[in-house]
């Protein structure tokens, strides 16, 4: 029996991220794959849901950017704070930021037809130094993330960017997992 995944993300560029990338692959595996932004709701309503998600035997993927910790620990320790119901095996946490998933999967193709840069690593990418590479032909942040959602690589974001490479694996988002 297929059950149902809650995938928890900070805002509306993870949710572009999830519902673009994530959701697709994860799809198969379950009766529904939800993305509900976790920022706007209240503590207390957050920690009654991930009870219920776990009551009702369902899964769930807690996203949340490191931030300005030092360490995935220290940020978890953070989280188990705030969200006394949070299931540890259940954290997934990016680093810096989810706009370094975003740049780590720019392909090499789409960097050379963009004219930017094709990084070795965007372990380190915070969310202004995106804005500062996006490249004048855009309108928008968002329409430079569309663009490259459109031609995003898995397996480059993987080798580019650890805890997108941890994330990949853990969800086998590049192979099926075994029966």
């Amino acid at each position: 029996m297929k059950r149902r995944l809650f995938i928890m993300v900070e805002g509306q560029d993870d949710v572009r991220f999830f519902g673009r990338i994530v959701k697709p692959l994860l799809a198969p595996r379950y009766d529904s794959v939800e993305i509900i932004p976790y920022a706007c709701i209240k503590r207390d309503k957050v920690n009654r849901f991930l009870q219920s998600v776990r009551q009702m035997n369902n899964d769930y993927i807690f996203v949340a950017d490191i931030d300005f910790e030092h360490s995935v620990r220290d940020k978890k320790q953070i989280l188990y704070y705030r969200f006394s119901n949070i299931d540890s095996k259940s954290i997934v946490i990016v680093i810096k930021e989810i706009e370094s998933w975003y740049y780590a999967g720019i392909s090499g193709d789409l960097a050379r037809e963009l004219g930017i840069t094709d990084p070795a690593s965007t372990d380190e990418l915070t969310k202004e130094d995106f804005n500062r590479l996006i490249p004048r032909r855009f309108d928008s942040r968002i329409d430079f993330m569309f663009e490259i959602l459109k031609s995003f690589s898995i397996e480059t974001a993987a080798r580019r960017n650890h805890s997108f490479d941890f994330f990949a694996s853990r969800y086998y988002l590049q192979q099926p997992p075994e029966p």
